[in-house]
């Protein structure tokens, strides 16, 4: 028995999914499972470069020389530009971010004739197989690294600051100190709002769509375009958004479980 024997028979069974064409979405069933790829795939990317992002960032809106000509260097160089940084990207909609990175960003750091970063026939490659995902990437890391940064500064100021001064008295580096004493205690604290970040940014991902990128929401815009029919499509993708969210969700809650049950999370 085939998809549409079977939805024929869930229809003669319950008259209330009788014009639910399901059908559809089962014909289109390949780019629904490109665009799950896609959306998993852009949100796990976007999640590790922006914790990186946000580790490297919020470090540096911490970083303060009370004294010494090192004070305004590191406020000009590290403090100000990281500040100016997450205000911007928390303070704009997500949905302009990647406009502005796909239409302006990008053509003037990748451009087969000009590119800062890239010229020639790779960035025509580039631009013309890869540019709606690099531009998308581009767009969610810097959001996501924004937001990182505000939750690392967080967790980092949550730690004691006699944990600070004892590994100093111990003859340990600054960055040995962040690196071995700090960092991994205010990282399993973070856990919780980084998980709700990374449910966040792929329920996000969808706006990526309004550039062309193959992922859920442009697979259920294809459908509707196709059939003029908009619950089916947008009702499945709704239902996959929801399904990955909750797993999501569950993995997050397992890890701190387990950091509880050690002691990790206090």
């Amino acid at each position: 028995m085939d998809f549409n024997q079977f939805w024929q028979q869930v229809q003669h069974a319950a008259p209330l999914f009788e014009n639910f064409q399901l059908q559809m979405v089962w014909e289109y069933r390949e780019l629904f499972v490109d665009g799950i790829k896609m959306t998993l795939g852009i949100t796990l990317i976007a999640v590790v470069l922006g914790t990186l992002i946000g580790l490297f960032a919020g470090m540096a809106r911490l970083a303060e020389v009370k004294h010494g000509p090192w004070k305004y260097p590191v406020k000009l160089l590290l403090r100000w530009p990281a500040t100016a940084y997450v205000t911007f990207f928390r303070g704009t909609p997500l949905f302009v971010q990647i406009l502005l990175t796909h239409f302006a960003v990008m053509p003037l750091l990748v451009h087969p004739e000009n590119g800062l970063l890239l010229s020639g026939e790779l960035a025509s490659t580039l631009r013309q197989d890869y540019g709606a995902f690099l531009s998308g990437l581009v767009a969610l890391t810097l959001n996501a690294g924004a937001y990182i940064t505000e939750i690392f500064r967080a967790g980092i100021q949550s730690i004691a600051k006699g944990q600070f001064e004892a590994s100093r008295s111990l003859g340990m580096t600054y960055g040995q100190t962040m690196r071995f004493i700090i960092v991994p205690q205010a990282f399993r604290r973070m856990l919780p709002p980084l998980g709700n970040e990374a449910i966040m940014l792929l329920k996000d991902s969808s706006l990526v769509s309004a550039i062309g990128l193959g992922e859920l929401a442009y697979a259920a815009r294809t459908v509707a375009g196709a059939y003029s029919r908009y619950w089916e499509p947008y009702l499945t993708i709704s239902f996959l958004y929801l399904i990955m969210t909750l797993v999501l969700a569950a993995g997050v809650n397992h890890l701190e479980k387990r950091y509880q049950q050690s002691g990790g999370i206090h």
